[in-house]
């Protein structure tokens, strides 16, 4: 009687870094979980250990072509999150942002299912408002070389609003902000994973512009723990939520940071900033709070430390 009554959930881009931990989450919470991913960022290493739970199966399939599965629920995360990885194929990032909402919407109302986007901070653009709250429309440049990744996502929180007027989909939106923890991508370009490897290799630790632009960090246990509280409050709370760690660190501090816990000689390397990248971002999380009764728990050096000792099981694998 059990199997019937567990709830079956579709995490898409679920092998990937977060999507991993919010399938392991799932099967922990008595799920019934269907993983799928094209492996474009997503790691099988990042799914092993669940391969053999027979709650959990792995799907091998593209979101922006059409897929067809009986759910309860659907958590859409499917799109490359660094920016190497989503200007390597621009066309295609947009692609997955837009199609991919798409279809999961379509599936979610044929089936009735509740549907969570995986939205992002990057909404806000280079933002004029600091902290960020859900209100402020963004400052972003539709046309750059972030703008796949940026304009995709802000199309996509478009159509799920209106798949959600429209057609009275439930959808939860949530906006993530800078997010880390083991099972980040070694050769993503983020700035945590950048700096640990390169202190972790004694390297040069790059810092682009004067180091003074900040970011927020936030723990992935953190993150999810705002995502599964999110999918489930009420139908009236649609969102979008900021979901991120309020915490606020220069480029110059993390990098002083990495450099502590992994005992390295790395020194400090200036180079040009790219192109749109935002000089400040730091989430307003007051409506989590309010609405999810949620707050990140887990400090930077804290999650450094875990993260630093994922990257160097990697390296000693020869990764």
């Amino acid at each position: 009687m059990k199997d019937i009554i567990k709830k079956r959930v579709l995490v898409t881009g679920g092998a990937g870094f977060l999507g991993s931990f919010l399938c392991e989450r799932l099967l922990a919470e008595d799920c019934d979980v269907i993983c799928m991913d094209n492996f474009f960022t997503g790691r099988k290493a990042n799914i092993a250990h669940l391969m053999d739970s027979p709650y959990f199966e792995l799907m091998r399939h593209d979101v922006t072509f059409p897929f067809y599965v009986e759910v309860d629920e659907i958590y859409n995360l499917a799109c490359p999150a660094s920016p190497v990885h989503y200007q390597f194929d621009p066309v295609q990032t947009t692609k997955t942002s837009v199609h991919g909402a798409i279809n999961v919407l379509g599936l979610a109302k044929r089936v009735k299912a509740k549907v969570f986007q995986a939205s992002t901070s990057e909404v806000y653009g280079d933002p004029s408002i600091h902290p960020q709250p859900e209100s402020y429309w963004g400052n972003v440049n539709s046309i750059g070389i972030r703008s796949c990744y940026d304009e995709g996502k802000r199309c996509a929180e478009t159509l799920f609003f209106d798949y959600h007027r429209q057609h009275n989909v439930r959808i939860k939106v949530a906006r993530i902000f800078n997010t880390y923890g083991p099972r980040m991508h070694p050769h993503d370009g983020r700035v945590v994973s950048n700096f640990i490897m390169q202190a972790l290799r004694n390297e040069n630790i790059t810092i682009y512009g004067d180091g003074l632009q900040t970011r927020s960090f936030c723990y992935c246990s953190d993150l999810i723990e705002g995502w599964i509280r999110l999918m489930a409050t009420g139908d009236d709370v649609t969102g979008p939520i900021n979901i991120g760690n309020p915490g606020e660190f220069t480029m110059i501090e993390l990098a002083e940071n990495v450099i502590d816990l992994t005992n390295s000689k790395s020194t400090l390397v200036f180079e040009d900033l790219p192109p749109d990248d935002p000089k400040q971002r730091k989430p307003d999380i007051t409506l989590a709070k309010e609405k999810l009764g949620w707050e990140p728990t887990v400090p930077l050096r804290e999650g450094l430390a875990k993260t630093i000792e994922y990257f160097d099981s990697l390296l000693k694998q020869g990764e």
